[in-house]
């Protein structure tokens, strides 16, 4: 019920369309159940034209014996009962054809409104977690909740809600009718209700748990795509197509099963609907028989009365088949706002200050990080790291595989927040100030390169679209990518495919430099920004990062000997904490974790040098 409520709260904003097609619906409806009152004067008058035109009853208002007739509808100029009934039959369709097309189009608006609504605000939700929650959700898992179960909702409030107002008020009109012209015979049908409302409801609870079993399968089958296409040339590398075809393959058939599992529960419901209508017209027929014989109704009403109750049968099958699709939406909608209500680990506090552009000092005070699953305690993967950085300073941080090099560099921005100590930039945690002002302040270039697929432009402009091109193009020329960019077949137009297809891995570095320098941030992140270069892009790319870097707060987390050597003061961490800390030639003094990494990853790198001295 509380998931229903949310749903309702999106369609408020559009209540003037669904009014107006709720009064459109009513109106289809009573024009629906009008042609079944005209079966009677069709068999009584039409058909048996001794009978005469005048006074063509269509029926007497219950608990009066105020006749209604058909007269009161049409143009007093037609006389004939022939004319009179076709008029009548005509204009009542034309009308309700009208009103099912304006009714339709007002529903389906106010139903694609509130899901765009819908989607937009799990999107923002979504972007909005922060990196810890990408890390505990797969990729396909949340583009099967913005796709697939945003597309069942969609379903049952556009498609179905239109058709359900429709049928529903036909029902009720329809329904009048059984019992004006059938009477008390109308009520033998009051048997089959709770019999219809008790299956109805237990058809619709296994439902709705299978598709949501169903729609988790189907986010199984996303992943795999997700991980195989993005990953296409390792799976070439390796080999592995048929190990990939075979295990989407499995994913597949279990999505087959879960799918035939919904199917088998969903479909029992037409069938049994199919099984108490018959019954109940069979009963009818018995009884109406001896009302006929009786002359207690002539065979025009009784006609009319049964068409009319089979004509019952059409909504009531269908609401079952609506309630279904009902529950699948519910089941559907309970992915999107556990999402969507999920508590975030970095969060923006209400009153947050703005933070000015850095003009002091990162301070890192017993700062210790822990990642931690859902219900599960992390280990520390930081511990106790005391560290200041000043204005301008350039800090290159280095350590073993694992030992928190990135994690650590990763809270400047609040990436993550930090579980024990602060982080102060200017004398304010980050915790106090808006994410905003906060992240305009960092810019970031990591070793995986992420570019999207859209112009080599609005890709350094990114987040900046209305930056002028000549800001463009000079961020270009520092970054040493303009003559690369203006080789290709469309220069700054050119759109370089998704995550840079298109381009070398130097030139999508080069790229992702003048994007940081555009952006012109204070406080740089360079993670591991050359280490999968040759040494020809390594060059070029070393040259761009030291226009980057100059004038700037800088973090460096690199393995390569001419950037770190280059730093104010090298950090080296191990085991989450800091070991030691210097300038290259104070730490390589010392006999400690610094000196054995250099000898282990950088002597080659100086062992020219050293036979030049000698």
């Amino acid at each position: 019920m509380r998931q229903l409520m949310r749903l309702i709260r999106y369609a408020l904003p559009y209540w003037w369309q669904i009014l107006c097609s709720v009064l459109l619906m009513a109106a289809v409806g009573a024009l629906d159940a009008f042609k079944y009152l005209l079966v009677r004067p069709v068999f009584d008058r039409v058909l048996s034209p001794a009978t005469g035109s005048k006074e063509i009853q269509l029926f007497v208002i219950p608990g009066t014996h105020h006749a209604v007739y058909l007269q009161q509808f049409v143009p007093s100029h037609f006389t004939n009962a022939w004319n009179i009934v076709a008029f009548a039959l005509i204009a009542s369709t034309l009308l309700k054809g009208i009103c099912d097309y304006s009714g339709t189009y007002l529903v389906n608006h106010a139903g694609f409104g509130m899901i765009t609504d819908l989607r937009d605000d799990l999107y923002t939700a979504l972007l909005r977690r922060s990196a810890a929650f990408f890390s505990q959700h797969a990729t396909g898992t949340l583009l099967s909740t913005i796709i697939n179960d945003i597309e069942r909702v969609q379903y049952a409030m556009s498609t179905v809600l239109s058709e359900l107002l429709q049928q529903f008020f036909t029902f009720l009109a329809v329904a009048a009718v059984v019992v004006i012209l059938g009477g008390k015979l109308a009520w033998v049908l009051l048997l089959f209700v709770p019999v219809i409302v008790f299956s109805s409801r237990k058809i619709g609870s296994r439902v709705r748990h299978t598709t949501r079993h169903g729609q988790d399968k189907l986010a199984e089958i996303q992943n795999i795509l997700h991980e195989t296409i993005t990953g296409n040339r390792i799976v070439k590398a390796f080999n592995t197509e048929n190990w990939e075809i075979s295990r989407f393959r499995k994913a597949a058939r279990r999505l087959f099963r879960a799918n035939l599992r919904s199917v088998a529960a969903a479909a029992i419901s037409s069938p049994l609907m199919d099984v108490f209508g018959m019954v109940g017209v069979a009963l009818l027929l018995l009884l109406g028989r001896d009302r006929i014989a009786h002359n207690q109704m002539t065979p025009g009403v009784f006609v009319a009365f049964i068409t009319a109750v089979f004509s019952l049968y059409n909504p009531v099958r269908k609401f079952a088949l609506f309630y279904n699709n009902f529950q699948q939406a519910l089941g559907a909608s309970s992915e999107i706002f556990k999402f969507m209500d999920l508590e975030d680990d970095v969060r923006e506090k209400p009153r947050a200050k703005t933070l000015r552009r850095f003009s002091g000092s990162v301070r890192l005070e017993r700062v210790s990080f822990a990642y931690s699953n859902v219900g599960e305690e992390g280990h520390d993967v930081l511990r106790h790291i005391d560290l200041e950085v000043r204005r301008g300073e350039v800090l290159a941080i280095v350590g073993s595989s694992g030992a928190g090099k990135s994690t650590l560099v990763h809270l400047i921005p609040r990436f993550f927040d930090v579980t024990a100590g602060r982080l102060l930039i200017d004398g304010l945690d980050v915790r106090d100030v808006t994410l905003a002002s906060l992240r305009a302040q960092v810019g970031i270039v990591t070793q995986e390169t992420v570019l999207f697929n859209d112009t080599v432009r609005n890709n350094i402009a990114y987040g900046q679209p209305n930056v002028p091109q000549k800001d463009v193009e000079a961020a270009a020329r520092a970054a040493l990518a303009h003559d690369f960019i203006r080789a290709l077949p469309f220069g700054y137009d050119t759109v370089i495919g998704e995550r840079g297809v298109r381009l070398s891995g130097g030139e999508r570095q080069r790229l992702a430099i003048a994007r940081a320098l555009l952006k012109n941030a204070p406080i740089l992140i360079l993670d591991e920004a050359t280490s999968a270069l040759d040494s020809e892009s390594e060059a070029l790319v070393q040259t761009a990062l030291h226009n980057l870097m100059t004038g700037r707060t800088v973090f460096v987390i690199a393995h390569r000997l001419s950037t770190v050597r280059r730093a104010d003061r090298i950090v080296v961490i191990e085991n989450g904490a800091i070991a030691d800390i210097g300038a290259h030639e104070e730490l390589m003094t010392r006999l400690g974790t610094y000196r054995r990494l250099y000898e282990l990853q950088f002597a080659n790198a100086d062992a020219p040098k050293a036979v030049a001295g000698s």
